[in-house]
């Protein structure tokens, strides 16, 4: 996923006015990683954070921003620099533990990839299996490691892409800003990754709408079903809205990490829930590569993971499914 999100999640009632004395909402909105951005908040004195949390996207985009070619990702992607800052350290080391998670299904050395079947910022290419198997060489995070706050690279030609976990880990940081500040309710969503902390001043949860895969590529958005969420991390991942037919095939922008070849599989969507916006950034992109099945298997075995699936049936339709421990709210028709 770029940071420019495809899909996602569909805000839904996310906050309410508050009562009369006590807390007052404060919602921002701006745009940041060529994406627009969300946050709400409730404080006392409805002090107005917005330059604060703009100053912290310039910042964070400085250092992992793939398409600024003064970043520090991209120095590091041409070998003009080793040494990380914290906020690379922090999406590295969550990145090779997801990877390792889920058998290399989330990877993000895949960009070369990426780019050459023509979901990152060139031309799609000739792509044959020469080509796909040459890439293989340097896509792998097993051929680069952190020493200290340095990266090491088995070659040099591997690339760093980190744009399917850090636009969580955006929302995750600009909600700490907000704890260090005194706030203890906020709603933090950046192109549809989000973290939600607290509950609203009314004492409910905060109420997210789930996407529902869309029947063009420039179809507005439904949904169906919402979560109430509270202290969570949700983010959503898929493949209708970003793919190209050729051949009598389609090809969508999920890649496969280990056969270097986009996936062809029932899974359309998946939005995940977790204990913070980062991993479920990541998980969403690796579990859009491993399928229905193998995801939601991963999802079950685990007890910090909820899940909620849309894969398209054998009529041509859509069906779904959540993994047993989601809450599903349906939404009372219009």
């Amino acid at each position: 996923r770029l940071f420019f999100t495809l899909l996602s999640v569909l805000l839904l009632f996310a906050a309410c006015s508050g009562p009369a004395s006590g807390p007052r909402q404060v919602s921002i909105r701006g745009t940041v990683f060529g994406t627009y951005y969300s946050v709400i908040y409730f404080d006392n004195d409805a002090r107005n954070f917005q330059e604060s949390i703009d100053s912290l996207f310039a910042v964070f985009n400085s250092s992992l921003s793939y398409y600024d070619p003064n970043a520090l990702i991209s120095r590091i992607n041409r070998n003009e620099e080793n040494r990380v800052d914290d906020f690379f350290r922090t999406v590295y080391l969550r990145a090779e533990e997801i990877s390792r998670e889920t058998d290399g299904a989330f990877d993000a050395t895949v960009s070369p990839l990426v780019n050459a079947w023509g979901f990152g910022f060139s031309a799609r290419e000739d792509v044959t299996g020469e080509l796909v198997d040459s890439l293989l060489e340097f896509v792998g995070f097993r051929k680069a490691r952190l020493e200290g706050d340095r990266i090491v690279k088995a070659d040099k030609r591997v690339q760093f892409d980190f744009n399917a976990i850090a636009k969580g880990y955006a929302s995750d940081v600009i909600a700490g800003f907000l704890a260090s500040r005194g706030i203890e309710s906020c709603l933090v969503e950046i192109g549809g990754d989000l973290l939600a902390v607290g509950r609203k001043p009314d004492g409910t949860k905060w109420r997210i709408g789930l996407e529902m895969p869309a029947p063009t590529l420039d179809a507005p958005q439904e949904w169906e079903y919402y979560a109430e969420v509270e202290d969570r991390g949700l983010a959503t991942s898929g493949n209708y809205r970003r793919y190209y037919e050729e051949g009598g095939m389609r090809y969508s922008h999920t890649i496969d990490p280990q056969t270097g070849f986009p996936v062809q599989h029932s899974l359309l969507s998946v939005s995940v829930l977790a204990p913070d916006a980062m991993s479920a950034d990541a998980y969403a992109t690796a579990f859009m590569v491993m399928g229905l099945e193998k995801a939601l298997a991963f999802v079950e075995s685990r007890n910090d993971l909820e899940a909620y699936f849309v894969f398209s049936s054998s009529d041509g339709g859509f069906e779904s499914i959540g993994s047993s421990g989601l809450e599903l709210h349906r939404r009372q028709s219009r």
